[in-house]
Parts: C-alpha cells; structure tokens; sequence
C-alpha cells in the first residue's frame, strides 16, 4: 500500500543473509581448523603422496596467518579472522573435490591443477569478504589477499613442486580472471548505491559495527540522511500526577537493536518512573528515530506535557468487527480510545492514511479526538485492501457507538511485572502490564508487554484463560520494541511473544497481575496531553536509497556468482 513499506520489507528480507554468519567465534576456528586439515589431508593424500607432517604445517600456518590477519581488519577482530578463513577453505576444499570428481570420471589421476586453483579461489574471495565486510580498500585487500592462502601453500605443498603448480599458463589464466572478477565486483557493490549512497559498503561495515556495540558510525550515517519533522505524544494519565500513563507516541521502534530508537518503548516507560504502557500508535518504519542524540532529544520534550482535558467518567467499551478486523474503544469524556488488531491473523503497521480518516469520522460523530492503538498482537504480511476497509468501517462503527454511550465515574487500577521475576527471550525490558477500568459495575482488563508483536493466536487463548476466571480481557497490547534480550537465529531477528514463554505461562503471568491490579483498583479521574516535539527522523527516502542499493548489489552478486560458477565448471575441460 505503501511504497516505504515495501522498502522495509526488501531490507527485512535480507536479514536472513546475515544468518550465514558462524554463531561465534569457537565454531568459526573448529570449522576453519576442520576444513583446514581436510583440505591438507586430501592434497596430501590424493594430490601429491607426500608427507603427513605437511597436514600439521598447513594448520600451523592457518593459524598463524589468522592471528596476523586479524591486525589488518576494522576494529582488529580476531573473530572476523576465523570467520573469513572458515569460509576460504571451504571454497579450497570445493576446488579439491572438482578435481576428484574429474579424476573419478575420466579415470585418471587427480590434477595437481586443482590444488594451486585452490590458492586463487581463496585469495580472490579475500578480495571480495575485507572490501565488502571487514573495511579494507580495495589496494590493502590486493596486498594481503595471498597472505593467509599463500603460507598454507607454502607449507602444505613440498618446496619442490611450487613452481611446478604455480606457473602454469591455464592456472595463473584462470587466477587472473578469478582476481579480476573480485575486483570487480568489489568496485561495482560499493557504488551500487549511489549517487545517494557514496559507498555501499561502509554501510554494510557500520552495520557490523553496531552488531558489536559500536553504532555511532550507522546512526551519524543515517542521521546524515534523515530530515526534520514534527512528531506528537499523547499521554493518556489515569489518577494524578502520581498515576500511571497509556502512551501513545508518534515515533516508531527502530530501526533496529541497538541502533536510535529501538529500545525506545521502555526509555518512555523508564521516563515515566516505570508507571506507563506505551503503545504502538499508527506509525511505520519511515519515523524512527536515527540516533541517541535525537532519542535523549525526544524524551527530553515528555517533560513539558500539560494536561489539556481532564475528567471522572468514561463509557463502557464498545467492540466492533467486520470481517478479520476488530475494533474496541473507550471514551473517556468525549476522547475515544481505539485498539485496533486483527489478530488471529495479524498484519503489519497501519498505514498513517487510517488515521486522517478515522479523526476525520471522529469529528463527525461529535467527539473531540480519537487516539488509536495498533494492537500489535499477531504476526502477519502488510493490511491487504479488504481488511483495511474492514478496519476502517468497524473504527467507524466503534466511535458511533461511543458517541451514543452514557458516561459513568471510573475506577482503574495498574500493575506491572516489576518485581514479579518475570523474564523471556521475546519480551523487552519493560516486561508486562496490566490496566483494569471499573465502569458501571463491571471490571475490564487491558493487557501490554514491552516486545515485539506476538504469535498467532496467543492473544486468543489469553483472553480465554481470562475468561474461565470471570474476567473480561479486553485486549493485549504490545510495544513494537525492537530491543532483543538475545541475538535471535531466525528470519526476523527477534522472537514474537508466545513463541518462547508460551502461551500457558504468559496466561498465568497475566492472570498474576490481574490479582495484582484488583486490589489496586480506586475511584480515578483522567487528563490528556498532548506534546509535539520536532527532531530528526529517517522518512521515507533512506529507505528507498538502501533498498535499490541491496537490490542493485544482490543483481551484481548473482551476475558475478553464475559468471564464476561457469568458470569453475569450464576447469572440467582443462
């Protein structure tokens, strides 16, 4: 619906490219040491029928050069050493196997050719992973991509063969065209994303940096390309200046762990002395905030809010569904408060056009504003067309229903996990909350969790073990945050609510604050606030810049990857 949207999806989706990467750096040296002495041992064994202490010399000098290697690379970690070496002698050992494969097919002896073609391959994707990943210049990569292939040669083939395999015509032909094709397309990705990108891969780089902790350099980057813009922040407060908040900001979490405003759900939460449920309002990726700078900027600005309605009453919530979408509102006043979802079947982010729609019917009906709450409760691609209408309609109906209701005085009470040891992998560091409105004699309960949208049908079977109580849960909430307890090893990043804690104990956790907020419920009154704040966010266009420039580069890495596959395969007719 929304061409940021699709952006966002595009950069989502290649997340999964970095789960390519070895989980730590004791699996990256077993698997180059592994690979390492397998390469040896076949070259020894099969290639060249020397001696067996050669095995132990090619992993000496593997290690060696990985230790050397690593005082060349960004930041000098030893890590991105193992990482690299592990791949490079996977792509030997490729090159080793060709050779068996045509010595098993034609019946001969296996080609000393396969074991120097070994050395180019490494050296060539040298070129390509420390342009690229580990932040060297195209000069440095050529002058230390033989470095650490080199000396396992050295030592791995008897002294008097090197000249032997290394000045063959076909093979340094071969090598040439291999090290220009690295070349390449080391030159081509980095430029894939101008003129708006200046280099491709210093972003890559700054993003790896950020992996480690080290996120000044992406977030200057993205600042640099973010523009002004004025954001509100409504603050819905139940009981005074000491009570507690429904929050609704403008800005969105992200754009991603630890980078801006990912965490920024419990930095409001944190702000308001850990009394608050902050929701995710109608906002997208395009208003993250870029960088700490702007996110100590924003939470600066929640000092000023002054309440600009106050009040005793409220109506009893109104529910109104149409088709897959669900609406239920309150009002307070003449303030209505909407939550929005569709789960079980969930979505993305609501687009912003529903809001200038529903504000508009709002006033229509005679009411003074309407504040929504994406529900965020079930994962799910972007809002097809039908069930935005859907959405749309039902809101419609929900705020015609609250403008016909009666207004009764309001208790409410809240209560969060802090102090509850409550913990999980798919939750932030705001934990659970509860808030529980009594109107007209009845009791309505309001769940929220500080994590990153939930899984399919958890909200369902919470508001059933709810239900076998005698209590009504209205709906449960969560932040959107995109702060993660832990570096989750799947397609998204981050683990969903439900999927780690499961939906039996978090149907207890919130029954817990359920008891918990009971006996905390009182007569209370309501104010609103309103506080606009102007800093910088990523819009729209960054987005579009980083995705045509990861498309543009995926082009050229296919191109570039069938290119030298059929120049690998071409080696079956040497």
């Amino acid at each position: 619906m929304q061409t940021s949207t699709d952006d966002v999806s595009k950069l989502q989706g290649r997340y999964s490219l970095t789960l390519l990467s070895p989980s730590s750096r004791y699996f990256s040296l077993c698997l180059s040491m592994g690979m390492m002495a397998a390469v040896a041992a076949v070259t020894v064994w099969w290639y060249l029928d020397a001696e067996y202490w050669h095995v132990a010399a090619a992993a000496a000098a593997l290690v060696l050069t990985q230790i050397l290697d690593s005082r060349y690379i960004r930041n000098r970690e030893y890590s991105k050493s193992l990482h690299s070496s592990a791949f490079g002698c996977c792509l030997w050992m490729l090159a080793l196997l060709m050779g068996l494969a045509v010595a098993t097919i034609t019946a001969s002896e296996p080609s000393t050719f396969f074991v120097a073609l070994g050395l180019f391959v490494f050296a060539s994707f040298r070129i390509g992973i420390y342009t690229t990943v580990l932040g060297c210049g195209i000069g440095r990569a050529w002058a230390i991509c033989f470095v650490q292939p080199a000396a396992v040669f050295a030592a791995m083939v008897p002294v008097e063969m090197w000249g032997t395999l290394l000045l063959d015509p076909v093979l340094l032909g071969y090598g040439a065209v291999y090290l220009g094709c690295a070349t390449a397309w080391s030159v081509l990705t980095d430029r894939s994303g101008r003129p708006a990108l200046k280099s491709a891969h210093s972003l890559v780089q700054a993003y790896i940096d950020s992996q480690g902790g080290r996120q000044h350099v992406i977030e200057s980057i993205m600042e640099g390309n973010s523009s002004e813009s004025e954001v509100r922040t409504t603050l819905v407060r139940f009981g005074g200046p000491d009570g507690f908040c429904v929050v609704l900001p403008e800005v969105h979490p992200g754009p991603y762990h630890p980078v801006g405003g990912s965490n920024i759900p419990y930095l409001i939460f944190e702000k308001l002395e850990s009394r608050a449920m902050v929701m995710h309002s109608i906002s997208d990726h395009t208003l993250n905030i870029p960088s700490r700078g702007q996110v100590d900027r924003y939470l600066k600005s929640l000092e000023k809010t002054t309440p600009q309605e106050a009040g005793t009453t409220c109506t009893e919530p109104k529910v109104a569904t149409r088709g897959r979408s669900r609406v239920t509102g309150i009002s307070f006043g003449r303030n209505a408060l909407l939550f929005m979802s569709l789960s079980p079947y969930g979505m993305e982010d609501l687009p912003s056009s529903i809001k200038a729609e529903i504000d508009e019917h709002a006033r229509q009906a005679g009411l003074a504003r309407a504040m929504l709450v994406d529900c965020h409760n079930a994962m799910g691609p972007e809002i097809s067309e039908d069930d935005y209408s859907d959405m749309l309609q039902a809101s419609r109906e929900c705020l015609d229903a609250l403008a016909a209701a009666g207004q009764h005085p309001m208790e409410a009470g809240y209560a969060n996990s802090g102090g509850m040891n409550i913990r999980s992998e798919d939750m932030g560091m705001g934990g659970l909350g509860m808030l529980c409105l009594g109107v007209n004699g009845n009791r309505y309960y309001i769940g929220w969790a500080d994590a990153n949208n939930m899984q399919n049908g958890t909200r369902e079977k919470v508001v059933a073990e709810f239900t076998k109580t005698g209590r009504t849960l209205l709906d449960i909430c969560t932040s959107d945050t995109h702060y993660t307890p832990v570096k989750a090893k799947n397609r998204n990043g981050y683990y969903q609510l439900g999927l780690m804690s499961g939906d039996q104990r978090l149907s207890e956790w919130f029954l817990d604050l359920a008891r918990k907020v009971d006996v905390q419920v009182s007569p209370s009154k309501f104010d609103i606030s309103e506080t606009d704040t102007s800093l910088l966010l990523m819009g729209s266009k960054i987005f579009e810049h980083y995705s045509r420039a990861m498309d543009r580069s995926m082009n050229l890495v296919k191109i570039f990857m069938i290119g030298c596959s059929a120049l690998f395969l071409s080696t079956l007719l040497v």
